[in-house]
């Protein structure tokens, strides 16, 4: 529109400056003015050329002259006539001449943070037979792939919806080649993968009929190796990602079946009693077995949980028909491990781990009520026969410990007098021993004072050796010396005064001795 301004501007100024020509006489000055207003409109023209292309837009050529485009194409790429391959980028373009060219600016585009931009072309070869979707571009083209003249010649770039994508950023593409949708990245999150059904790639040669064909990475198919946990930029049309939970997850079968939870298991046991059973189911999908899961169930929603719903029962009332009762309520524990066993290798075929079964309330008091009552009252009977029992066995147990506890104190008791017996006999045997060794030390000391006297006589003579003896008990037994009685004593021969004294002393002595009570007599008082 600008240009068309200019050029209206620039016609003004030159028919505005030619319609003095007629009024010059000089024929210089007429001249010269048919020169400035030839000027004034190449200027103005000269301007209506240049286009102004903003830093953030993107500047697109529409050739309004020239040769048709071929049959079925859009985007011109030799010059012909319509939208032209290559964009202008920002600043002034010149020489895009108004009525020959038109240029339109819109807005650059941009991808968002945990966004993707999904591509379509409207132009280009058209799609392989078979394909919905152009082969992705390599890492090494994807920037050439962004640009028109490029993606039409030289890459051979298809017309369609594209494979390849646009992660986060700003780009310059030209809007009459490329139509770009954001959408949400994929992002997988903690414990779940995401399984990729590719519609594009090669048709892998070992697919298989089954519903567990796999295919590798990159081929036509689903993915035997899932996506793990992160944010992922894929063309979600051209790769469908499914997410699987791979939490451990709990199935219960109750009477109430409550939101989330499945209703009661009812089985038949041999003897023909029927009643419920709770049960609680814990499984996981693995990340290994994840894309098998997608295989057969699609996803691991309401088939799954079928077809897991289907087997507990099954299995259940398979193996209650092989016993009675009473010995499925007392034998819950290898009921849980069998039908573990049954029902891992049941679902393992289809991707499915189960890690645990647990049986809670086994039946209930319409059910089996009478059975377990006769039950209880035989158990009670059992157990007051064997409290009977234990209390007998007790007893002849206390019985037989007072027997062995009495023995013992009577073997304590002989023991002991026994060795009282023994004891005696030891002293009896050491008080002789010691009597026997005292005589004989009196009678050796009897014999040596015996001896000793008797050299001590023959040496100061009998008297004098007496009153030795006798003046060593007074020292020893602190015997009162003085004399109370004088004795004189006239013999038939003259006495010598050593006799009188011996006579005096021996008469203190019988004085003192008969003075003295006798033991007995002291203790009586």
């Amino acid at each position: 529109m600008m240009s068309l301004i200019l050029v209206v501007i620039g016609l003004i100024v030159a028919v505005a400056i030619l319609i003095n020509v007629p009024r010059m006489v000089n024929i210089a000055a007429k001249v010269v003015l048919i020169l400035l207003a030839l000027v004034a409109f190449i200027l103005f023209f000269s301007a209506s050329s240049f286009q102004y292309v903003g830093e953030n837009q993107v500047g697109v050529v529409v050739k309004n002259m020239g040769k048709a485009l071929p049959s079925g194409t859009i985007i011109a790429t030799n010059g012909e006539m319509g939208p032209q391959a290559e964009i202008l980028g920002p600043g002034w373009h010149g020489f895009l001449w108004p009525v020959v060219y038109n240029v339109e600016t819109t807005l650059i585009t941009k991808i968002e943070d945990g966004e993707v931009g999904m591509i379509t072309t409207t132009d280009g070869k058209p799609l392989a037979p078979g394909d919905i979707y152009a082969t992705k571009w390599s890492e090494g083209e994807s920037q050439d792939m962004l640009r028109a003249e490029y993606f039409l010649s030289t890459g051979s770039g298809s017309k369609g919806p594209q494979a390849s994508v646009l992660t986060p950023g700003k780009y310059r593409i030209n809007p009459k080649l490329y139509t770009v949708t954001p959408v949400d990245a994929t992002n997988i999150a903690k414990a779940t993968v995401g399984v990729v059904k590719s519609n594009i790639g090669d048709i892998a040669k070992d697919t298989k009929p089954a519903a567990d064909a796999l295919v590798g990475t990159g081929k036509r198919g689903i993915w035997r190796e899932p996506l793990m946990p992160q944010i992922y930029y894929l063309n979600t049309n051209a790769l469908e990602v499914t997410i699987i939970s791979t939490a451990k997850k709990v199935v219960r079968f109750t009477k109430l079946g409550g939101k989330g939870e499945e209703r009661e298991i009812t089985v038949r046991s041999s003897d023909g009693f029927t009643f419920p059973v709770d049960v609680r189911i814990e499984y996981e999908v693995g990340p290994d077995k994840a894309a098998m899961v997608v295989a057969n169930f699609g996803d691991d929603g309401p088939i799954l949980n079928d077809r897991l719903n289907s087997a507990v029962r099954a299995i259940f009332r398979n193996n209650a028909e092989t016993v009675k009762a009473l010995n499925y309520v007392q034998q819950r524990s290898a009921q849980e491990e069998q039908s573990l066993v049954m029902l891992a290798n049941e679902m393992t075929k289809v991707g499915v781990t189960v890690t645990a079964v647990r049986i809670g309330d086994v039946g209930d008091v319409q059910s089996l009520g009478l059975l377990l009552k006769t039950q209880t009252d035989r158990e009670i009977a059992i157990q007051e026969q064997q409290t009977f029992e234990e209390q007998e066995r007790t007893a002849q147990q206390k019985k037989a410990l007072s027997k062995t506890l009495q023995e013992a104190e009577e073997e304590k008791r002989l023991a002991t007098a026994t060795y009282e017996v023994d004891i005696a006999g030891k002293d009896k045997e050491k008080q002789i021993i010691e009597a026997e060794a005292q005589a004989e030390a009196i009678t050796i000391r009897a014999k040596a004072q015996a001896e000793a006297f008797r050299v001590v006589a023959e040496q100061i003579g009998q008297g004098n050796a007496a009153l030795i003896e006798l003046l060593k008990i007074i020292g020893e037994n602190n015997i009162q010396i003085t004399p109370r009685v004088m004795v004189n004593g006239q013999g038939g021969g003259q006495s010598t005064a050593g006799d009188a004294q011996t006579t005096a002393l021996i008469g203190t002595m019988l004085d003192s001795m008969l003075s003295r009570p006798e033991p007995d007599a002291e203790k009586k008082q």
